[in-house]
């Protein structure tokens, strides 16, 4: 299972990866797609929309089940993945390069710091 090292994670299986200081990026883990097995179908939060940490944000839909995602983190969506909308599959192949599902400007950054290190989620998974 790849884990990268240099992203944070929920114990719900979302990545956050920061840049530009409070833009967190958010996606589903490399385990998370793996379990969901094809992904057929994402929906995107709105733009503009404020969430929680933990608020269910987004949804997958696989040929086996579908699942919420949620936020790690709390804030406003300021840009979505909609290449997704046409192609969810990405998310399998891609799940931290191109199958990213959304970003959020930070409210509160000290929340990325409770999230789990990559040996914290891969003790979490294994």
């Amino acid at each position: 299972m790849n884990v990268p090292d240099d992203l944070k994670y929920a114990s719900s299986h979302e990545w956050v990866k920061l840049s530009d200081g409070d833009i967190a990026t958010v996606g589903i883990s490399d385990f998370a797609q793996a379990e969901m097995t094809e992904i057929v179908y994402v929906e995107l939060p709105e733009v503009g929309r404020q969430v929680s940490a933990g608020e269910d944000t987004a949804v997958v839909e696989s040929v086996k089940s579908a699942s919420d995602i949620y936020s790690p983190v709390s804030g406003e969506i300021v840009e979505v993945n909609d290449a997704l909308t046409d192609n969810p599959g990405t998310v399998n192949s891609s799940p931290f390069a191109d199958g990213w599902m959304f970003k959020v400007k930070l409210s509160n950054p000290a929340e990325v710091d409770a999230l789990l290190d990559a040996a914290g989620y891969r003790s979490s998974i294994s």
